[in-house]
């Protein structure tokens, strides 16, 4: 009917006014879809290749991730090919953000992102500008020594992608990353994301909404930091997610993890007294300063027990003294003696130590070059892990009750639980269950007791025979009086099929088992890895051969021996001798954000162990970094660390902040937590694009801490500093 009435008035006089309109319209509309189809793919500016270095598990679940945050590389190279115009968004938001000026006297090279893809030449002439003298070799670089972009950035070009697309949630029976249980004075994770969730058609749950991207600088560079001290009841032995500070509860630790409602931004005031100068490893393995350590309850344990004495100003440790009667060396050989397998230093190389004792356990394993992580529990009021740490052990502090350890499945070689004063089979056992997740198919539960009620024998036995560890040994030792049983986890699937009771059942295709942040603890049985592809279905080289040994579960192993020879060209060209270091005092080491264990790799051959982060929002490299022999652990650097103030001598953050931009909302609270738990005189080394690096230096300027080197070339940057004893 239109269109008749409108050809009628085509007619009339005016006709022709009313032809040349329509010719006009359809004119523009031709232009408009000619426009909308003709322009090119090849017009968007190149995209980095997204971090590709671990593969996936082959298996029916996806395992996407393995801290329950972390990224689906599947999911974010779907939502990336998709979304080509958010791609070029991005990449034009980079463009703006490299063309800002930098505070200082350094030009920086902004080429790089303005032309997208780059010829050969230019890339070349990049490479030999970066060939620079002293601490600046092999140092700030983007780019390793074949052109092709570091690990560090491949993963942060990850991250912007997923910024865009949908981020993998916890996959947990719907809880969310930040659940807090009880505690109505606490609040979620620091997240800016989305907390809604969809359930999709596998059961697995991601968040719905997109990340809001903050604009602006990560740190306000015109911004004045004044400083107080925390008035907490732990005072200067405050834990921010693990001590109690509601005046409604009277209890030392929280039952779970559980932060405060606002970051920390108070710093933790030193011991009475003043802190004093570590002891020099190793000797600090006999003795530390008693001051360092000092805690109210401390002086009335060091006088019940004998492997711990007062010595003037120092606690003391005899020689082969512990909590075992006959000594720790008698208690290791006669482990040795029941399961001859158990070769310690050799197929035995990381092991975690339930409670902390005394340490002695640690430390002589550590003779026999074997890493034992030593978990403090909630109820451990004498602080004996931050004297485990002070000696310089590895040791965090985590409760054990209702959510997993934040480590991945079938990593440990062994577990330990030396008279840890745990009940495994309490709550259908659930905290045994845990134990299983986390050991490695094959590996090893050793238990010791004294005097365990017939009850709580039988109610262990039949536990562990529903979940088909062997009794490989039972003895009590005539010496020590300790009744010992090792255990070991099976290493297939087939004797599952074979219980006759299904209780506890196996655990559904579509859970994840290396999911362990604020996942709570499955009362199932995760099926034990078969296929090649994935990790833990076959135990590791022998130590020291594993370290430099890549799994047939690894992809592209070019990648990581790149990693491994940059991280090693850095140590030993600059961070030994070019940054002004005293190697001699640093022990404790903790690396802000692993990728593939590179630097602690590194530092092998120094006298030092280093805890390696995975950040939870990162891509999931943990299960390797274990591989290699070395420890680990996944973290959100939105909260608060699980150790005690003072506990590390070197921290080292390789573009930590840059990725923190989108998930923190006071990012400035992760400086107050590096002051927290480094140690007075000990250092940090910060490498960072310029632009974050420039506010930095002020923030830690205003913690008084001494900025002893920095460092710039383009675009990246590193400082070096020294935290000082300066309190407000």
């Amino acid at each position: 009917m239109a269109i008749a009435r409108f050809v009628r008035q085509a007619k009339r006089p005016h006709g022709f006014c009313v032809k040349m309109t329509a010719v006009a319209i359809l004119g523009l509309c031709f232009i408009f879809v000619w426009s909308m189809f003709s322009s090119p793919s090849s017009s968007l500016v190149s995209q980095r290749e997204s971090f590709d270095g671990i593969v996936e598990p082959v298996s029916t679940n996806t395992r996407a991730s393995s801290s329950g945050t972390q990224s689906n590389k599947k999911e974010v190279k779907k939502h990336g090919l998709s979304k080509e115009h958010k791609k070029a968004k991005v990449e034009s938001d980079l463009n703006r953000k490299h063309e800002k000026k930098v505070n200082g006297s350094v030009a920086l090279d902004i080429s790089e992102h303005k032309s997208g893809k780059r010829d050969e030449k230019e890339v070349t002439k990049e490479k030999n500008a970066k060939q620079i003298k002293g601490v600046a070799e092999d140092n700030d670089g983007s780019k390793n020594s074949e052109g092709e972009d570091s690990p560090e950035e491949k993963e942060e070009q990850e991250e912007v992608e997923v910024l865009d697309g949908k981020e993998e949630g916890p996959d947990g029976e719907g809880e969310e990353n930040g659940d807090k249980e009880g505690d109505s004075d606490l609040v979620e994770p620091v997240d800016t994301e989305s907390d809604e969730k969809l359930e999709d058609g596998s059961g697995e749950s991601r968040n719905s909404g997109r990340k809001k991207k903050i604009r602006g600088p990560l740190f306000d560079p015109k911004a004045h930091y004044t400083w107080k001290l925390c008035n907490t009841k732990s005072k200067h032995n405050y834990i921010p997610c693990i001590d109690i500070e509601s005046g409604k509860l009277q209890s030392y630790r929280h039952r779970e993890r559980s932060c405060p409602r606002a970051p920390l931004m108070c710093l933790v005031p030193l011991t009475h007294g003043g802190y004093g100068l570590p002891v020099r490893w190793p000797e600090s393995k006999m003795k530390i300063l008693y001051k360092n350590v000092a805690h109210p309850k401390l002086a009335a344990f060091v006088k019940k027990h004998s492997w711990v004495a007062e010595s003037g100003e120092y606690l003391t440790f005899p020689q082969d003294q512990s909590e075992f009667k006959g000594g720790i060396l008698h208690y290791l050989e006669s482990i040795e003696e029941m399961v001859p397998d158990i070769e310690w230093g050799k197929n035995i190389r990381v092991v975690l130590d339930i409670g902390c004792t005394d340490s002695s356990f640690s430390a002589s394993l550590l003779d026999k070059e074997v890493l034992t992580l030593s978990l403090g529990l909630k109820d451990d009021l004498v602080d004996l892990a931050q004297i485990a740490l002070e000696r310089g052990f590895p040791a965090v502090v985590s409760p054990l009750g209702t959510r997993r350890l934040s480590f991945p499945s079938g990593v440990f070689d062994a577990i330990h639980c030396g008279r840890c004063g745990l009940s495994w089979h309490l709550n259908g056992g659930k905290l045994l269950l845990e134990m299983n997740r986390i050991l490695r198919p094959g590996g090893y539960f050793i238990l010791s007791s004294k005097h365990d009620s017939i009850e709580e024998e039988e109610a262990m036995t039949r536990l562990t025979a529903s979940i088909c560890w062997n009794i490989l040994a039972h003895k009590t030792d005539e010496v020590s009086e300790v009744g010992v049983k090792i255990y070991q986890k099976p290493e297939s699937n087939d004797i599952y099929e074979l219980r006759r009771k299904k209780n506890p059942p196996l655990c559904k295709e579509n859970e994840n088992p290396d999911a362990a942040w604020y996942i709570s603890i499955k009362t199932c049985l995760h099926t034990i890895p078969s296929a090649i592809e994935q990790h833990g279905a076959e135990w590791p080289e022998e130590w020291p051969k594993r370290l430099e040994t890549y799994p047939e579960w690894l992809n592209d192993k070019e990648k990581l021996i790149a990693d491994t020879n940059h991280w090693k060209a850095i140590v030993d060209k600059s961070y030994l001798t070019g940054i002004g270091i005293d190697w001699s005092n640093i022990r404790n080491v903790l690396d802000m954000k692993a990728i593939y264990g590179g630097f602690a790799a590194a530092l092998s051959q120094q006298k030092v162990w280093v805890m390696n982060v995975v950040p939870v929002h990162a891509p999931d490299t943990l299960p390797f970094i274990f591989e290699r022999g070395l420890l680990g652990i996944y973290h959100d650097w939105c909260e608060s660390f699980g150790t005690y103030p003072r506990s590390y001598d070197l921290l080292h953050a390789d573009h930590l902040f840059s990725r923190l931009k989108n998930r923190c909302k006071q990012p400035v609270s992760i400086v107050v937590e590096m002051d927290r738990i480094l140690r007075p005189g000990g250092w940090a080394i910060i490498r960072e694009k310029v632009e974050i690096l420039d506010p930095l230096e002020g923030i830690l300027r205003s913690l008084h801490w001494e900025i002893r080197m920095t460092y710039a070339q383009d675009k990246e940057g590193i400082i070096c500093a020294q935290k000082t004893q300066w309190r407000p």
